[in-house]
Formats: structure tokens, sequence, C-alpha cells
């Protein structure tokens, strides 16, 4: 898996949803995980956290590309259990945090499911038959444009060929040549 170069604040583009979460710290302490306090940011791609909301350099960043997002009452006991969501990522680690209210931990979720749906539709699978289809299906809705085309217009609105280009304006007579 590739690893994203993390970038300052400013340039992260795309911010789909930014806020203040509680990050649970990979080392354990003698009292067990500790919950940290970071400025959250989510892309199009990846996920950002940094100390606090006025830095310039993220503290770790991850693509969430291949990861799932889920709702885990079971990270605490206390009264902020219900706040709790965490995202695993295949090959590298689970992330685990605590939103303000259970409202953002779905917020979150909701919103880092619907960039992983939309990051696997990107991907189109395509061998040689759908490639010849693809092509066919084109060629075929441009026929049918021509043709919708051709069908709208009247008879009235298709130039009679026959008729004289002048006209010929009330009061005037026609000189002859």
């Amino acid at each position: 898996l590739e690893e994203t170069i993390p970038k300052p604040l400013e340039d992260t583009g795309n911010v789909l949803k930014q806020g203040y979460l509680e990050k649970r710290s990979r080392e354990h302490s003698f009292f067990g995980s500790e919950w940290k306090k970071r400025w959250c940011v989510l892309n199009r791609q990846t996920f950002y956290y940094y100390a606090n909301e006025k830095s310039k350099q993220p503290k770790g960043s991850f693509s969430i590309s291949g990861c799932s997002a889920r709702l885990a009452a079971h990270l605490r006991k206390d009264a902020r259990r219900s706040c709790c969501f965490e995202l695993t990522c295949p090959g590298k680690r689970t992330y685990e945090f605590t939103a303000p209210s259970p409202a953002e931990a779905e917020d979150w979720v909701d919103q880092i499911q619907f960039l992983l749906k939309d990051l696997s539709s990107l991907t189109i699978p395509c061998d040689e038959e759908d490639e010849e289809e693809l092509y066919n299906d084109v060629d075929s809705s441009d026929s049918m444009n021509t043709t919708s085309h051709s069908t709208t217009l009247n008879q009235e609105e298709e130039p009679n060929l026959e008729d004289d280009i002048y006209e010929v304006l009330p009061g005037i007579s026609p000189q002859e040549p």
C-alpha cells in the first residue's frame, strides 16, 4: 500500500468534514490507552489529524481507500461510549476515535462510508468485450441523437428549393432584366 505524504492543512483540498475528535493513541501507558484531542480533516481520499486547528503539519494521515468505518461502542466504558467509531485499514492498523456526540460519530462514519462507495465506483472493470460494447453504446447514442434531430423538423420548416430566393415587397413591382 502506498503511503500518503502529510500535507499542510491549507493544502489538503476538497475538505468534506473537519472537527475535533479524540484519537486513541497507539502507545499504551501504565493506565491504558490515552485519548488525545485532535483536529481531524477528511478530504476525498485522506484522513488527516493535527495537534490542533492552527497546526500547519499533520501529526499523521492515512488513505481511506480500502478502509472500513463503523461505530464502536466497545472502545470506551464511560458515558462517551456511544460517541466512538473506528477506521480499520487492512495491512496497517485500526484508528479509534471519539466524537463530541453520538450524532457527530454517526456523521463521521456516514461521510467516510459514502467516500468509500464513491472511491470504489471509480474502478470500472474492463476487458476487451466491455470496451467494444462501450463504443457501440456511444455510437448508437450518437445515431439516436441524429435521428431525433431530423424528426423534430416539420415539413414547413424545411426550405423548398424551388421557391424564388427573392421576396417581393408590397407596392414595388419586380424589374424585368
